[in-house]
């Protein structure tokens, strides 16, 4: 029994023995007869999504194994070094837009990646660098998806499932559920003994399910190769790729951040539908309604929209631009990045590294002769400067900016070294906007608010009065006892309670009052006083308008807005 296992473990050794001197004669022979590098790809990690560049049985015959894709890059192992095998490999990258980079490596190498070929899923399309489920797939998949527990199921059984491409039907199914639920962002997010997988459903954060660290790596990994992200890389990282459904192409913005159990990783989705809001259903009061479609409508003017970071100005301004299309007219947008693309619309992209800033993107922007020009967002200065000029040359300029409220945008541009006696002639509305949930109507309940609530409302509804604005021109009796309506939660709305999001808006117009106060540099304050006889509802009085219409709840718009002061 002894002689037997000694045997064994001598043949193990002399295979052992044969394996490096392999290795040792192709890293000579790599560099002195061939000048190629060498490689040895049992020291490396091997990405699937590289292995779709060569097909198996190609790889196979040809002796050669694609190892890595970063971007348009792939780094290919050979074994047989060739002027004919590199030529023939040349004009097979080259037709699907590759750049390759050849290796020499062992027999025992190729044989490890080759291995792989058998964990492609094959429910992902042979489209390199990017993900392409196909519709079908994509529909298939979001048929047996219409709540968020239906994801967490999916992604259960997918996980109990332990076949070699659950990672890719993992992150499948994770992609086509929350487009199928309309959610916004994917989370993926490793703590210190699992890792938690969440989904933002109208701007709140739902966890769907919990996985194991092993299950966080793979995926981690995934993601990185779709997005065109360096793998051992553990710095914060940005990356891209694409879902094709049906006709339309949802872009899939990723976000790594390290943190302290592993990097953090934020999928974006920005799905063509989501931003298709029509300009009347953005939730803009019908007062307001029709002093921004007159303001939109004119041929030359600066028309900004302020609130933070996921306010909804982007879809805002989209529907703006919409509305007023005409192929009569020549419409250019510089944005950063283009989230979404607009039939007819001149978009372009600002790019830091080739110069193209906001700046030199609206200079060149005014040489195409342009009658609307769309600003991603005003940031310094120079864009400022540039905007109010071009206003005032017979263009119509849409942009946002970063201010609390719409009395802060005149402030905040001269601020910036706008010329306040300038911008009396170039501004024409500010407006500023936050998101609220509309309530579910299948499940909302009918409440009677506690004292305190009828306080808060007792002290909007006096605003409205005091600044002469009616009530009953918002469907609201004054006399008739208050209604509010809170959340519940059911089937049809993911148990949250909610289904959707509307606007809620301010707005102020350049008018004589605020022209005059303009050139000495007022404060909101100011602005705010001179404003309040214009008749538009405050961004607090159309939350309760809407609180009370039963649109929403008031701890939404409580959440968005201070409601004890104006």
């Amino acid at each position: 029994m002894a002689k037997d296992f000694n045997e064994e473990k001598q043949n193990r050794q002399l295979e052992e023995l044969h394996k490096q001197e392999e290795e040792q004669l192709v890293a000579t022979l790599a560099e002195s007869k061939y000048g190629l590098p060498y490689i040895d790809l049992h020291r490396i990690g091997v990405d699937n999504e590289a292995l779709r560049a060569i097909p198996e049985a190609d790889a196979i015959a040809m002796k050669v194994a694609p190892f890595k894709l970063f971007g348009d890059n792939v780094y290919i192992a050979v074994r047989a070094p060739s002027e004919d095998l590199f030529k023939k490999l040349k004009e097979d990258m080259e037709r699907k837009n590759l750049n390759p980079t050849f290796y020499m490596t062992s027999s025992a190498s190729l044989n490890k990646v080759w291995e792989r070929y058998k964990e492609l899923s094959m429910a992902e399309s042979s489209r390199i660098g990017g993900l392409d489920i196909s519709g079908e797939i994509l529909t298939n998949t979001a048929k047996n998806i219409h709540h968020i527990q239906d994801i967490e199921k999916l992604v259960v059984e997918t996980l109990e499932a332990n076949k070699t491409h659950r990672i890719s039907r993992l992150l499948e199914i994770i992609l086509a559920g929350a487009i199928a639920i309309r959610a916004s962002d994917v989370h993926i997010e490793p703590e210190k003994d699992r890792s938690r997988l969440r989904l933002r459903l109208d701007g709140v954060l739902q966890d769907i399910n919990f996985f194991g660290s092993d299950v966080y790596r793979l995926l981690n990994s995934r993601i990185k190769l779709l997005s065109g992200m360096k793998l051992t890389s553990k710095v914060a990282q940005d990356g891209r790729f694409n879902i094709m459904e049906k006709d339309e192409e949802i872009n899939i913005r990723v976000s790594l951040i390290p943190g302290a159990y592993g990097e953090a990783i934020v999928m974006r989705i920005l799905d063509p539908k989501s931003i298709q809001v029509e300009f009347e259903k953005l939730g803009i009061e019908p007062y307001l309604f029709k002093i921004v479609q007159d303001q939109i409508k004119k041929p030359n003017g600066l028309i900004l929209v302020t609130g933070p970071t996921g306010s909804g100005k982007t879809t805002t301004l989209y529907a703006f631009l919409r509305k007023i299309y005409s192929p009569e007219i020549n419409i250019i947008t510089i944005e950063d990045p283009v989230e979404y693309h607009l039939v007819g619309i001149t978009q372009t992209q600002i790019n830091l590294k080739r110069g193209y800033t906001f700046p030199e993107g609206l200079r060149s922007a005014l040489r195409q002769d342009p009658d609307v020009i769309m600003v991603g967002e005003i940031r310094d200065g120079d864009t400022a400067e540039i905007a109010v000029q071009s206003s005032l040359t017979g263009h119509m300029v849409f942009s946002t900016l970063h201010t609390n409220n719409a009395a802060g945008v005149i402030p905040r541009l001269i601020d910036l070294g706008v010329n306040p006696k300038i911008l009396v002639s170039a501004l024409s509305l500010s407006m500023a906007q936050r998101l609220v949930r509309i309530l579910c109507t299948f499940c909302r309940k009918e409440y009677t608010p506690t004292e305190e609530e009828s306080k808060t409302v007792k002290l909007v509804m006096d605003s409205i009065k005091d600044e002469g604005k009616s009530l009953t021109s918002y469907n609201i009796n004054p006399d008739a006892p208050v209604k509010f309506f809170a959340p519940v939660g059911c089937e049809k709305c993911n148990k949250t309670g909610y289904n959707g999001r509307i606007g809620i808006f301010e707005a102020i117009i350049t008018n004589e009052a605020v022209e005059k106060i303009m050139p000495e540099n007022p404060s909101e304050h100011e602005i705010k006083r001179v404003a309040r006889n214009q008749g538009i509802l405050s961004m607090r009085q159309d939350g309760l308008v809407k609180v009370l219409n039963g649109i929403t709840s008031l701890e939404e718009v409580r959440s968005v807005v201070d409601l004890s002061e104006e």
